[in-house]
Order: structure tokens, then sequence, then C-alpha cells
């Protein structure tokens, strides 16, 4: 498994379940709740996955996503999409150049999955 992931929710239960599970798969775990945060942060802890909601406040995760990938320091970190707006989420993933993404609601083992993937990759 990755060992440093950025959690990047609005939703403060989501963060706390996702958060929980996958430090108690070993992960060391930070969150954020907006999008400018998001870029800080990702910039100061290196993490080896990011999980990202499209809708946030300051700045849209997809457009985060687009940015991190722009980065020449960022860019290799993979990025999960994740949101509740089925329709369009594929679509943003692919324009903003994100590795994966995953449909809300959905289960943590469905997520976990995809972290064990990406961990592997590296």
């Amino acid at each position: 498994m990755a060992k440093k992931i950025l959690i990047v929710d609005d939703e403060p239960d989501l963060l706390t379940l996702v958060s929980y599970g996958l430090e108690k798969r070993g992960c060391e775990v930070f969150c954020s709740r907006d999008g400018r945060e998001a870029l800080v942060m990702t910039a100061r802890h290196m993490p080896d996955l990011v999980i990202l909601d499209v809708h946030l406040p300051v700045i849209n995760g997809d457009e985060v996503a687009w940015m991190l990938k722009k980065d020449e320091k960022l860019k290799h970190i993979p990025v999960i999409l994740i949101s509740s707006v089925a329709e369009s989420l594929s679509e943003k993933a692919e324009a903003s150049g994100a590795d994966a993404y995953l449909n809300k609601p959905f289960e943590l083992e469905e997520l976990v999955g995809l972290v064990k993937k990406f961990s592997e990759r590296a």
C-alpha cells in the first residue's frame, strides 16, 4: 500500500471514514478540505497518492488534478478523482489527467483496491 496519502474532500464524515480505513492498513494520511490547501499540502508532504473529490471549495478537484499533472515535481503522483456526479466523472478524470476515478457512494474496499493498484506500480 501507498505509505503517504492525501485525501481531499469537503465532507467531514467521508474524510474520517476513509482516513481511518487507510490508517488501519498502515498508511500515513493527510486531509484537506479545499483545492488550494490540497495543492499546498501536496507540495509540502509529497504523498504517494492523492484522493481528490471533484466538487471542492476554492478550486475544483479536477482543476487541482490538472495542476498537479502539469507540475514537473508532482506529476508522478497518482490521483484518484471521486464524485457523486457520475455522468461527467470519467470525462473530468480524462481531461484532468487523473489516473483513476470512483463514483460516490463507494465501498471502502473499492478505494483500498485502487490504492493497492497504484502502490504496486510504484
